[in-house]
């Protein structure tokens, strides 16, 4: 069965991104050049998993981190169960794999100062870059979405009466997520300036470059960097950060985990929650300042 019907799979029926699907598409391709160098072998449905297992070893080896590991396993696992699915295979060599350990990785969000300090206090060009680079930062952290969110997001997902925005998330489910008034007073400054771009391609989505074609996924993570390094001493500086940390100041400020949830487009409550440490730490200082006990 040949690589194209899988991914044909995915994107039909699993309805994954482009993205995602060209990575899955890499990591077999990858374990198939191995397979075929070190045993002669081309095709993946003839497989065992002591051969898996040699490649995983291989991988280690190189000194990839055992959680990009654990990733390119989980997309050949992927391919396994599509196999099995279609009856190519009786059995899944990866059944009773076990993925390797990983450290738990804390993303550190950016504080309250430092989001007030990029949103209120730099100072922004005021022409179409300027205030499309504004608003992109203002609705990262004001809607908490994700950056493949941001950069497919349609003119007609935004509702003006209702200061609501629609946005198209993970297995092409839809949410509903509130717009702050300074929101949608820099959405019409930007509405201004987009139209007064001289060609414009990609007319139905919202985000576009100043040559009229719509924005990518490399120059968002640029800008939320390029700015908040202004702010930051944090390491990271990303997209996904500034999500983190809508989610974190939400819960802060005592809002409903499900309610975060909702917003953050979370299909389990178990994602959400990964989130609370932050929010403990905060319960923690109010609880060492209002106890009676805490300073004795």
């Amino acid at each position: 069965m040949s690589l194209e019907a899988f991914t044909n799979y995915l994107q039909l029926e699993r309805n994954y991104s482009k993205l995602t699907i060209k990575a899955y598409s890499n990591d077999i391709q990858s374990f198939q050049e191995f397979i075929l160098s070190e045993y002669d072998e081309s095709e993946l449905n003839k497989v065992n998993y002591s051969q898996i297992r040699s490649w995983i070893v291989k991988l280690v080896e190189r000194e990839i981190s055992n959680r990009s590991i654990n990733r390119k396993v989980s997309a050949l696992n992927s391919y396994y169960k599509f196999l099995l699915k279609i009856e190519d295979i009786k059995i899944n060599p990866l059944a009773k794999h076990k993925a390797l350990k990983t450290s738990k990785k804390i993303q550190v969000p950016f504080s309250e100062t430092e989001v007030a300090i990029v949103i209120d206090e730099l100072q922004y060009d005021q022409d179409f870059e300027g205030v499309r680079n504004k608003l992109i930062i203002e609705l990262f952290y004001s809607t908490g979405i994700r950056r493949i969110e941001l950069v497919e997001l349609k003119w007609s997902a935004i509702d003006m009466a209702n200061k609501t925005l629609k946005v198209l998330g993970k297995r092409n489910k839809e949410r509903y997520v509130p717009l702050l008034s300074s929101v949608i007073k820099t959405i019409n400054i930007y509405a201004n300036k987009r139209a007064e771009l001289k060609n414009i391609q990609d007319d139905k989505y919202l985000f576009l470059t100043k040559k009229g074609v719509k924005i990518y996924e490399t120059l968002v993570y640029r800008i939320i960097n390029e700015y908040f390094s202004l702010a930051s001493n944090k390491v990271k500086k990303s997209p996904h950060i500034l999500r983190h940390s809508f989610a974190t100041h939400l819960l802060n400020q005592g809002a409903d985990i499900n309610a975060v949830k909702e917003l953050l487009g979370h299909s389990s409550l178990a994602a959400t929650q990964v989130y609370t440490h932050n929010s403990i730490a905060e319960l923690k200082k109010v609880y060492s300042k209002a106890h009676p006990r805490s300073k004795k």
